[in-house]
């Protein structure tokens, strides 16, 4: 029964074009050094466009849901590498880090400087550390969180919203 519930479940996969899941904590997400201005350092020597904050807390169901439906797929871990560093921030984490202007500080406390009081909120930066666009919450699916991407990639994010830009690519 469970080869037949696994071979299932891959079938499933292709169908949808999930056949190639990888740990989103392995695969998308870059290790941090708490040093966010050195990172815009970072971002810009590897060319980036620039860094992807996901604000997230534990036992976040829609966290959750965001690194094992979407962040999980191969194809949006390769995008997303391609142009931005990436990392989590913990809403309510005591860890010690800096800023993008050097400053000291605790996630918690950057989470709030940044307006952050839920999750998931994905914030992409340029690389001078300035907030370009906001997403909250959980994508609809794959596609939606690689429009996303190329919004910001494209530079439509910074003179116009998500939504609108969502909307002009539907067409």
């Amino acid at each position: 029964m469970r080869k037949f519930a696994a071979g299932l479940l891959f079938m499933l996969c292709l169908e949808t074009g999930f056949a190639e899941t990888r740990d989103a904590h392995k695969f998308f997400f870059d290790y941090k050094f708490g040093d966010f201005k050195s990172e815009l350092v970072t971002a810009k020597k590897e060319g980036k466009t620039g860094i992807l904050i996901m604000f997230e807390q534990e036992d976040c169901p829609f966290c959750f849901r965001m690194k094992n439906t979407i962040l999980s797929q191969s194809e949006v871990q390769d995008y997303y590498h391609q142009h931005f560093l990436i990392f989590l921030v913990d809403i309510r984490g005591s860890l010690p880090m800096q800023d993008f202007t050097g400053k000291e500080t605790t996630e918690k406390a950057f989470s709030v400087e940044h307006r952050v009081y839920g999750t998931p909120v994905f914030d992409f930066f340029d690389l001078d550390g300035k907030l370009i666009t906001r997403f909250p919450g959980t994508a609809k699916n794959v596609n939606e969180f690689l429009l996303l991407g190329r919004c910001v990639v494209e530079g439509a994010c910074n003179t116009t919203s998500f939504n609108v830009y969502k909307k002009r690519q539907a067409k």
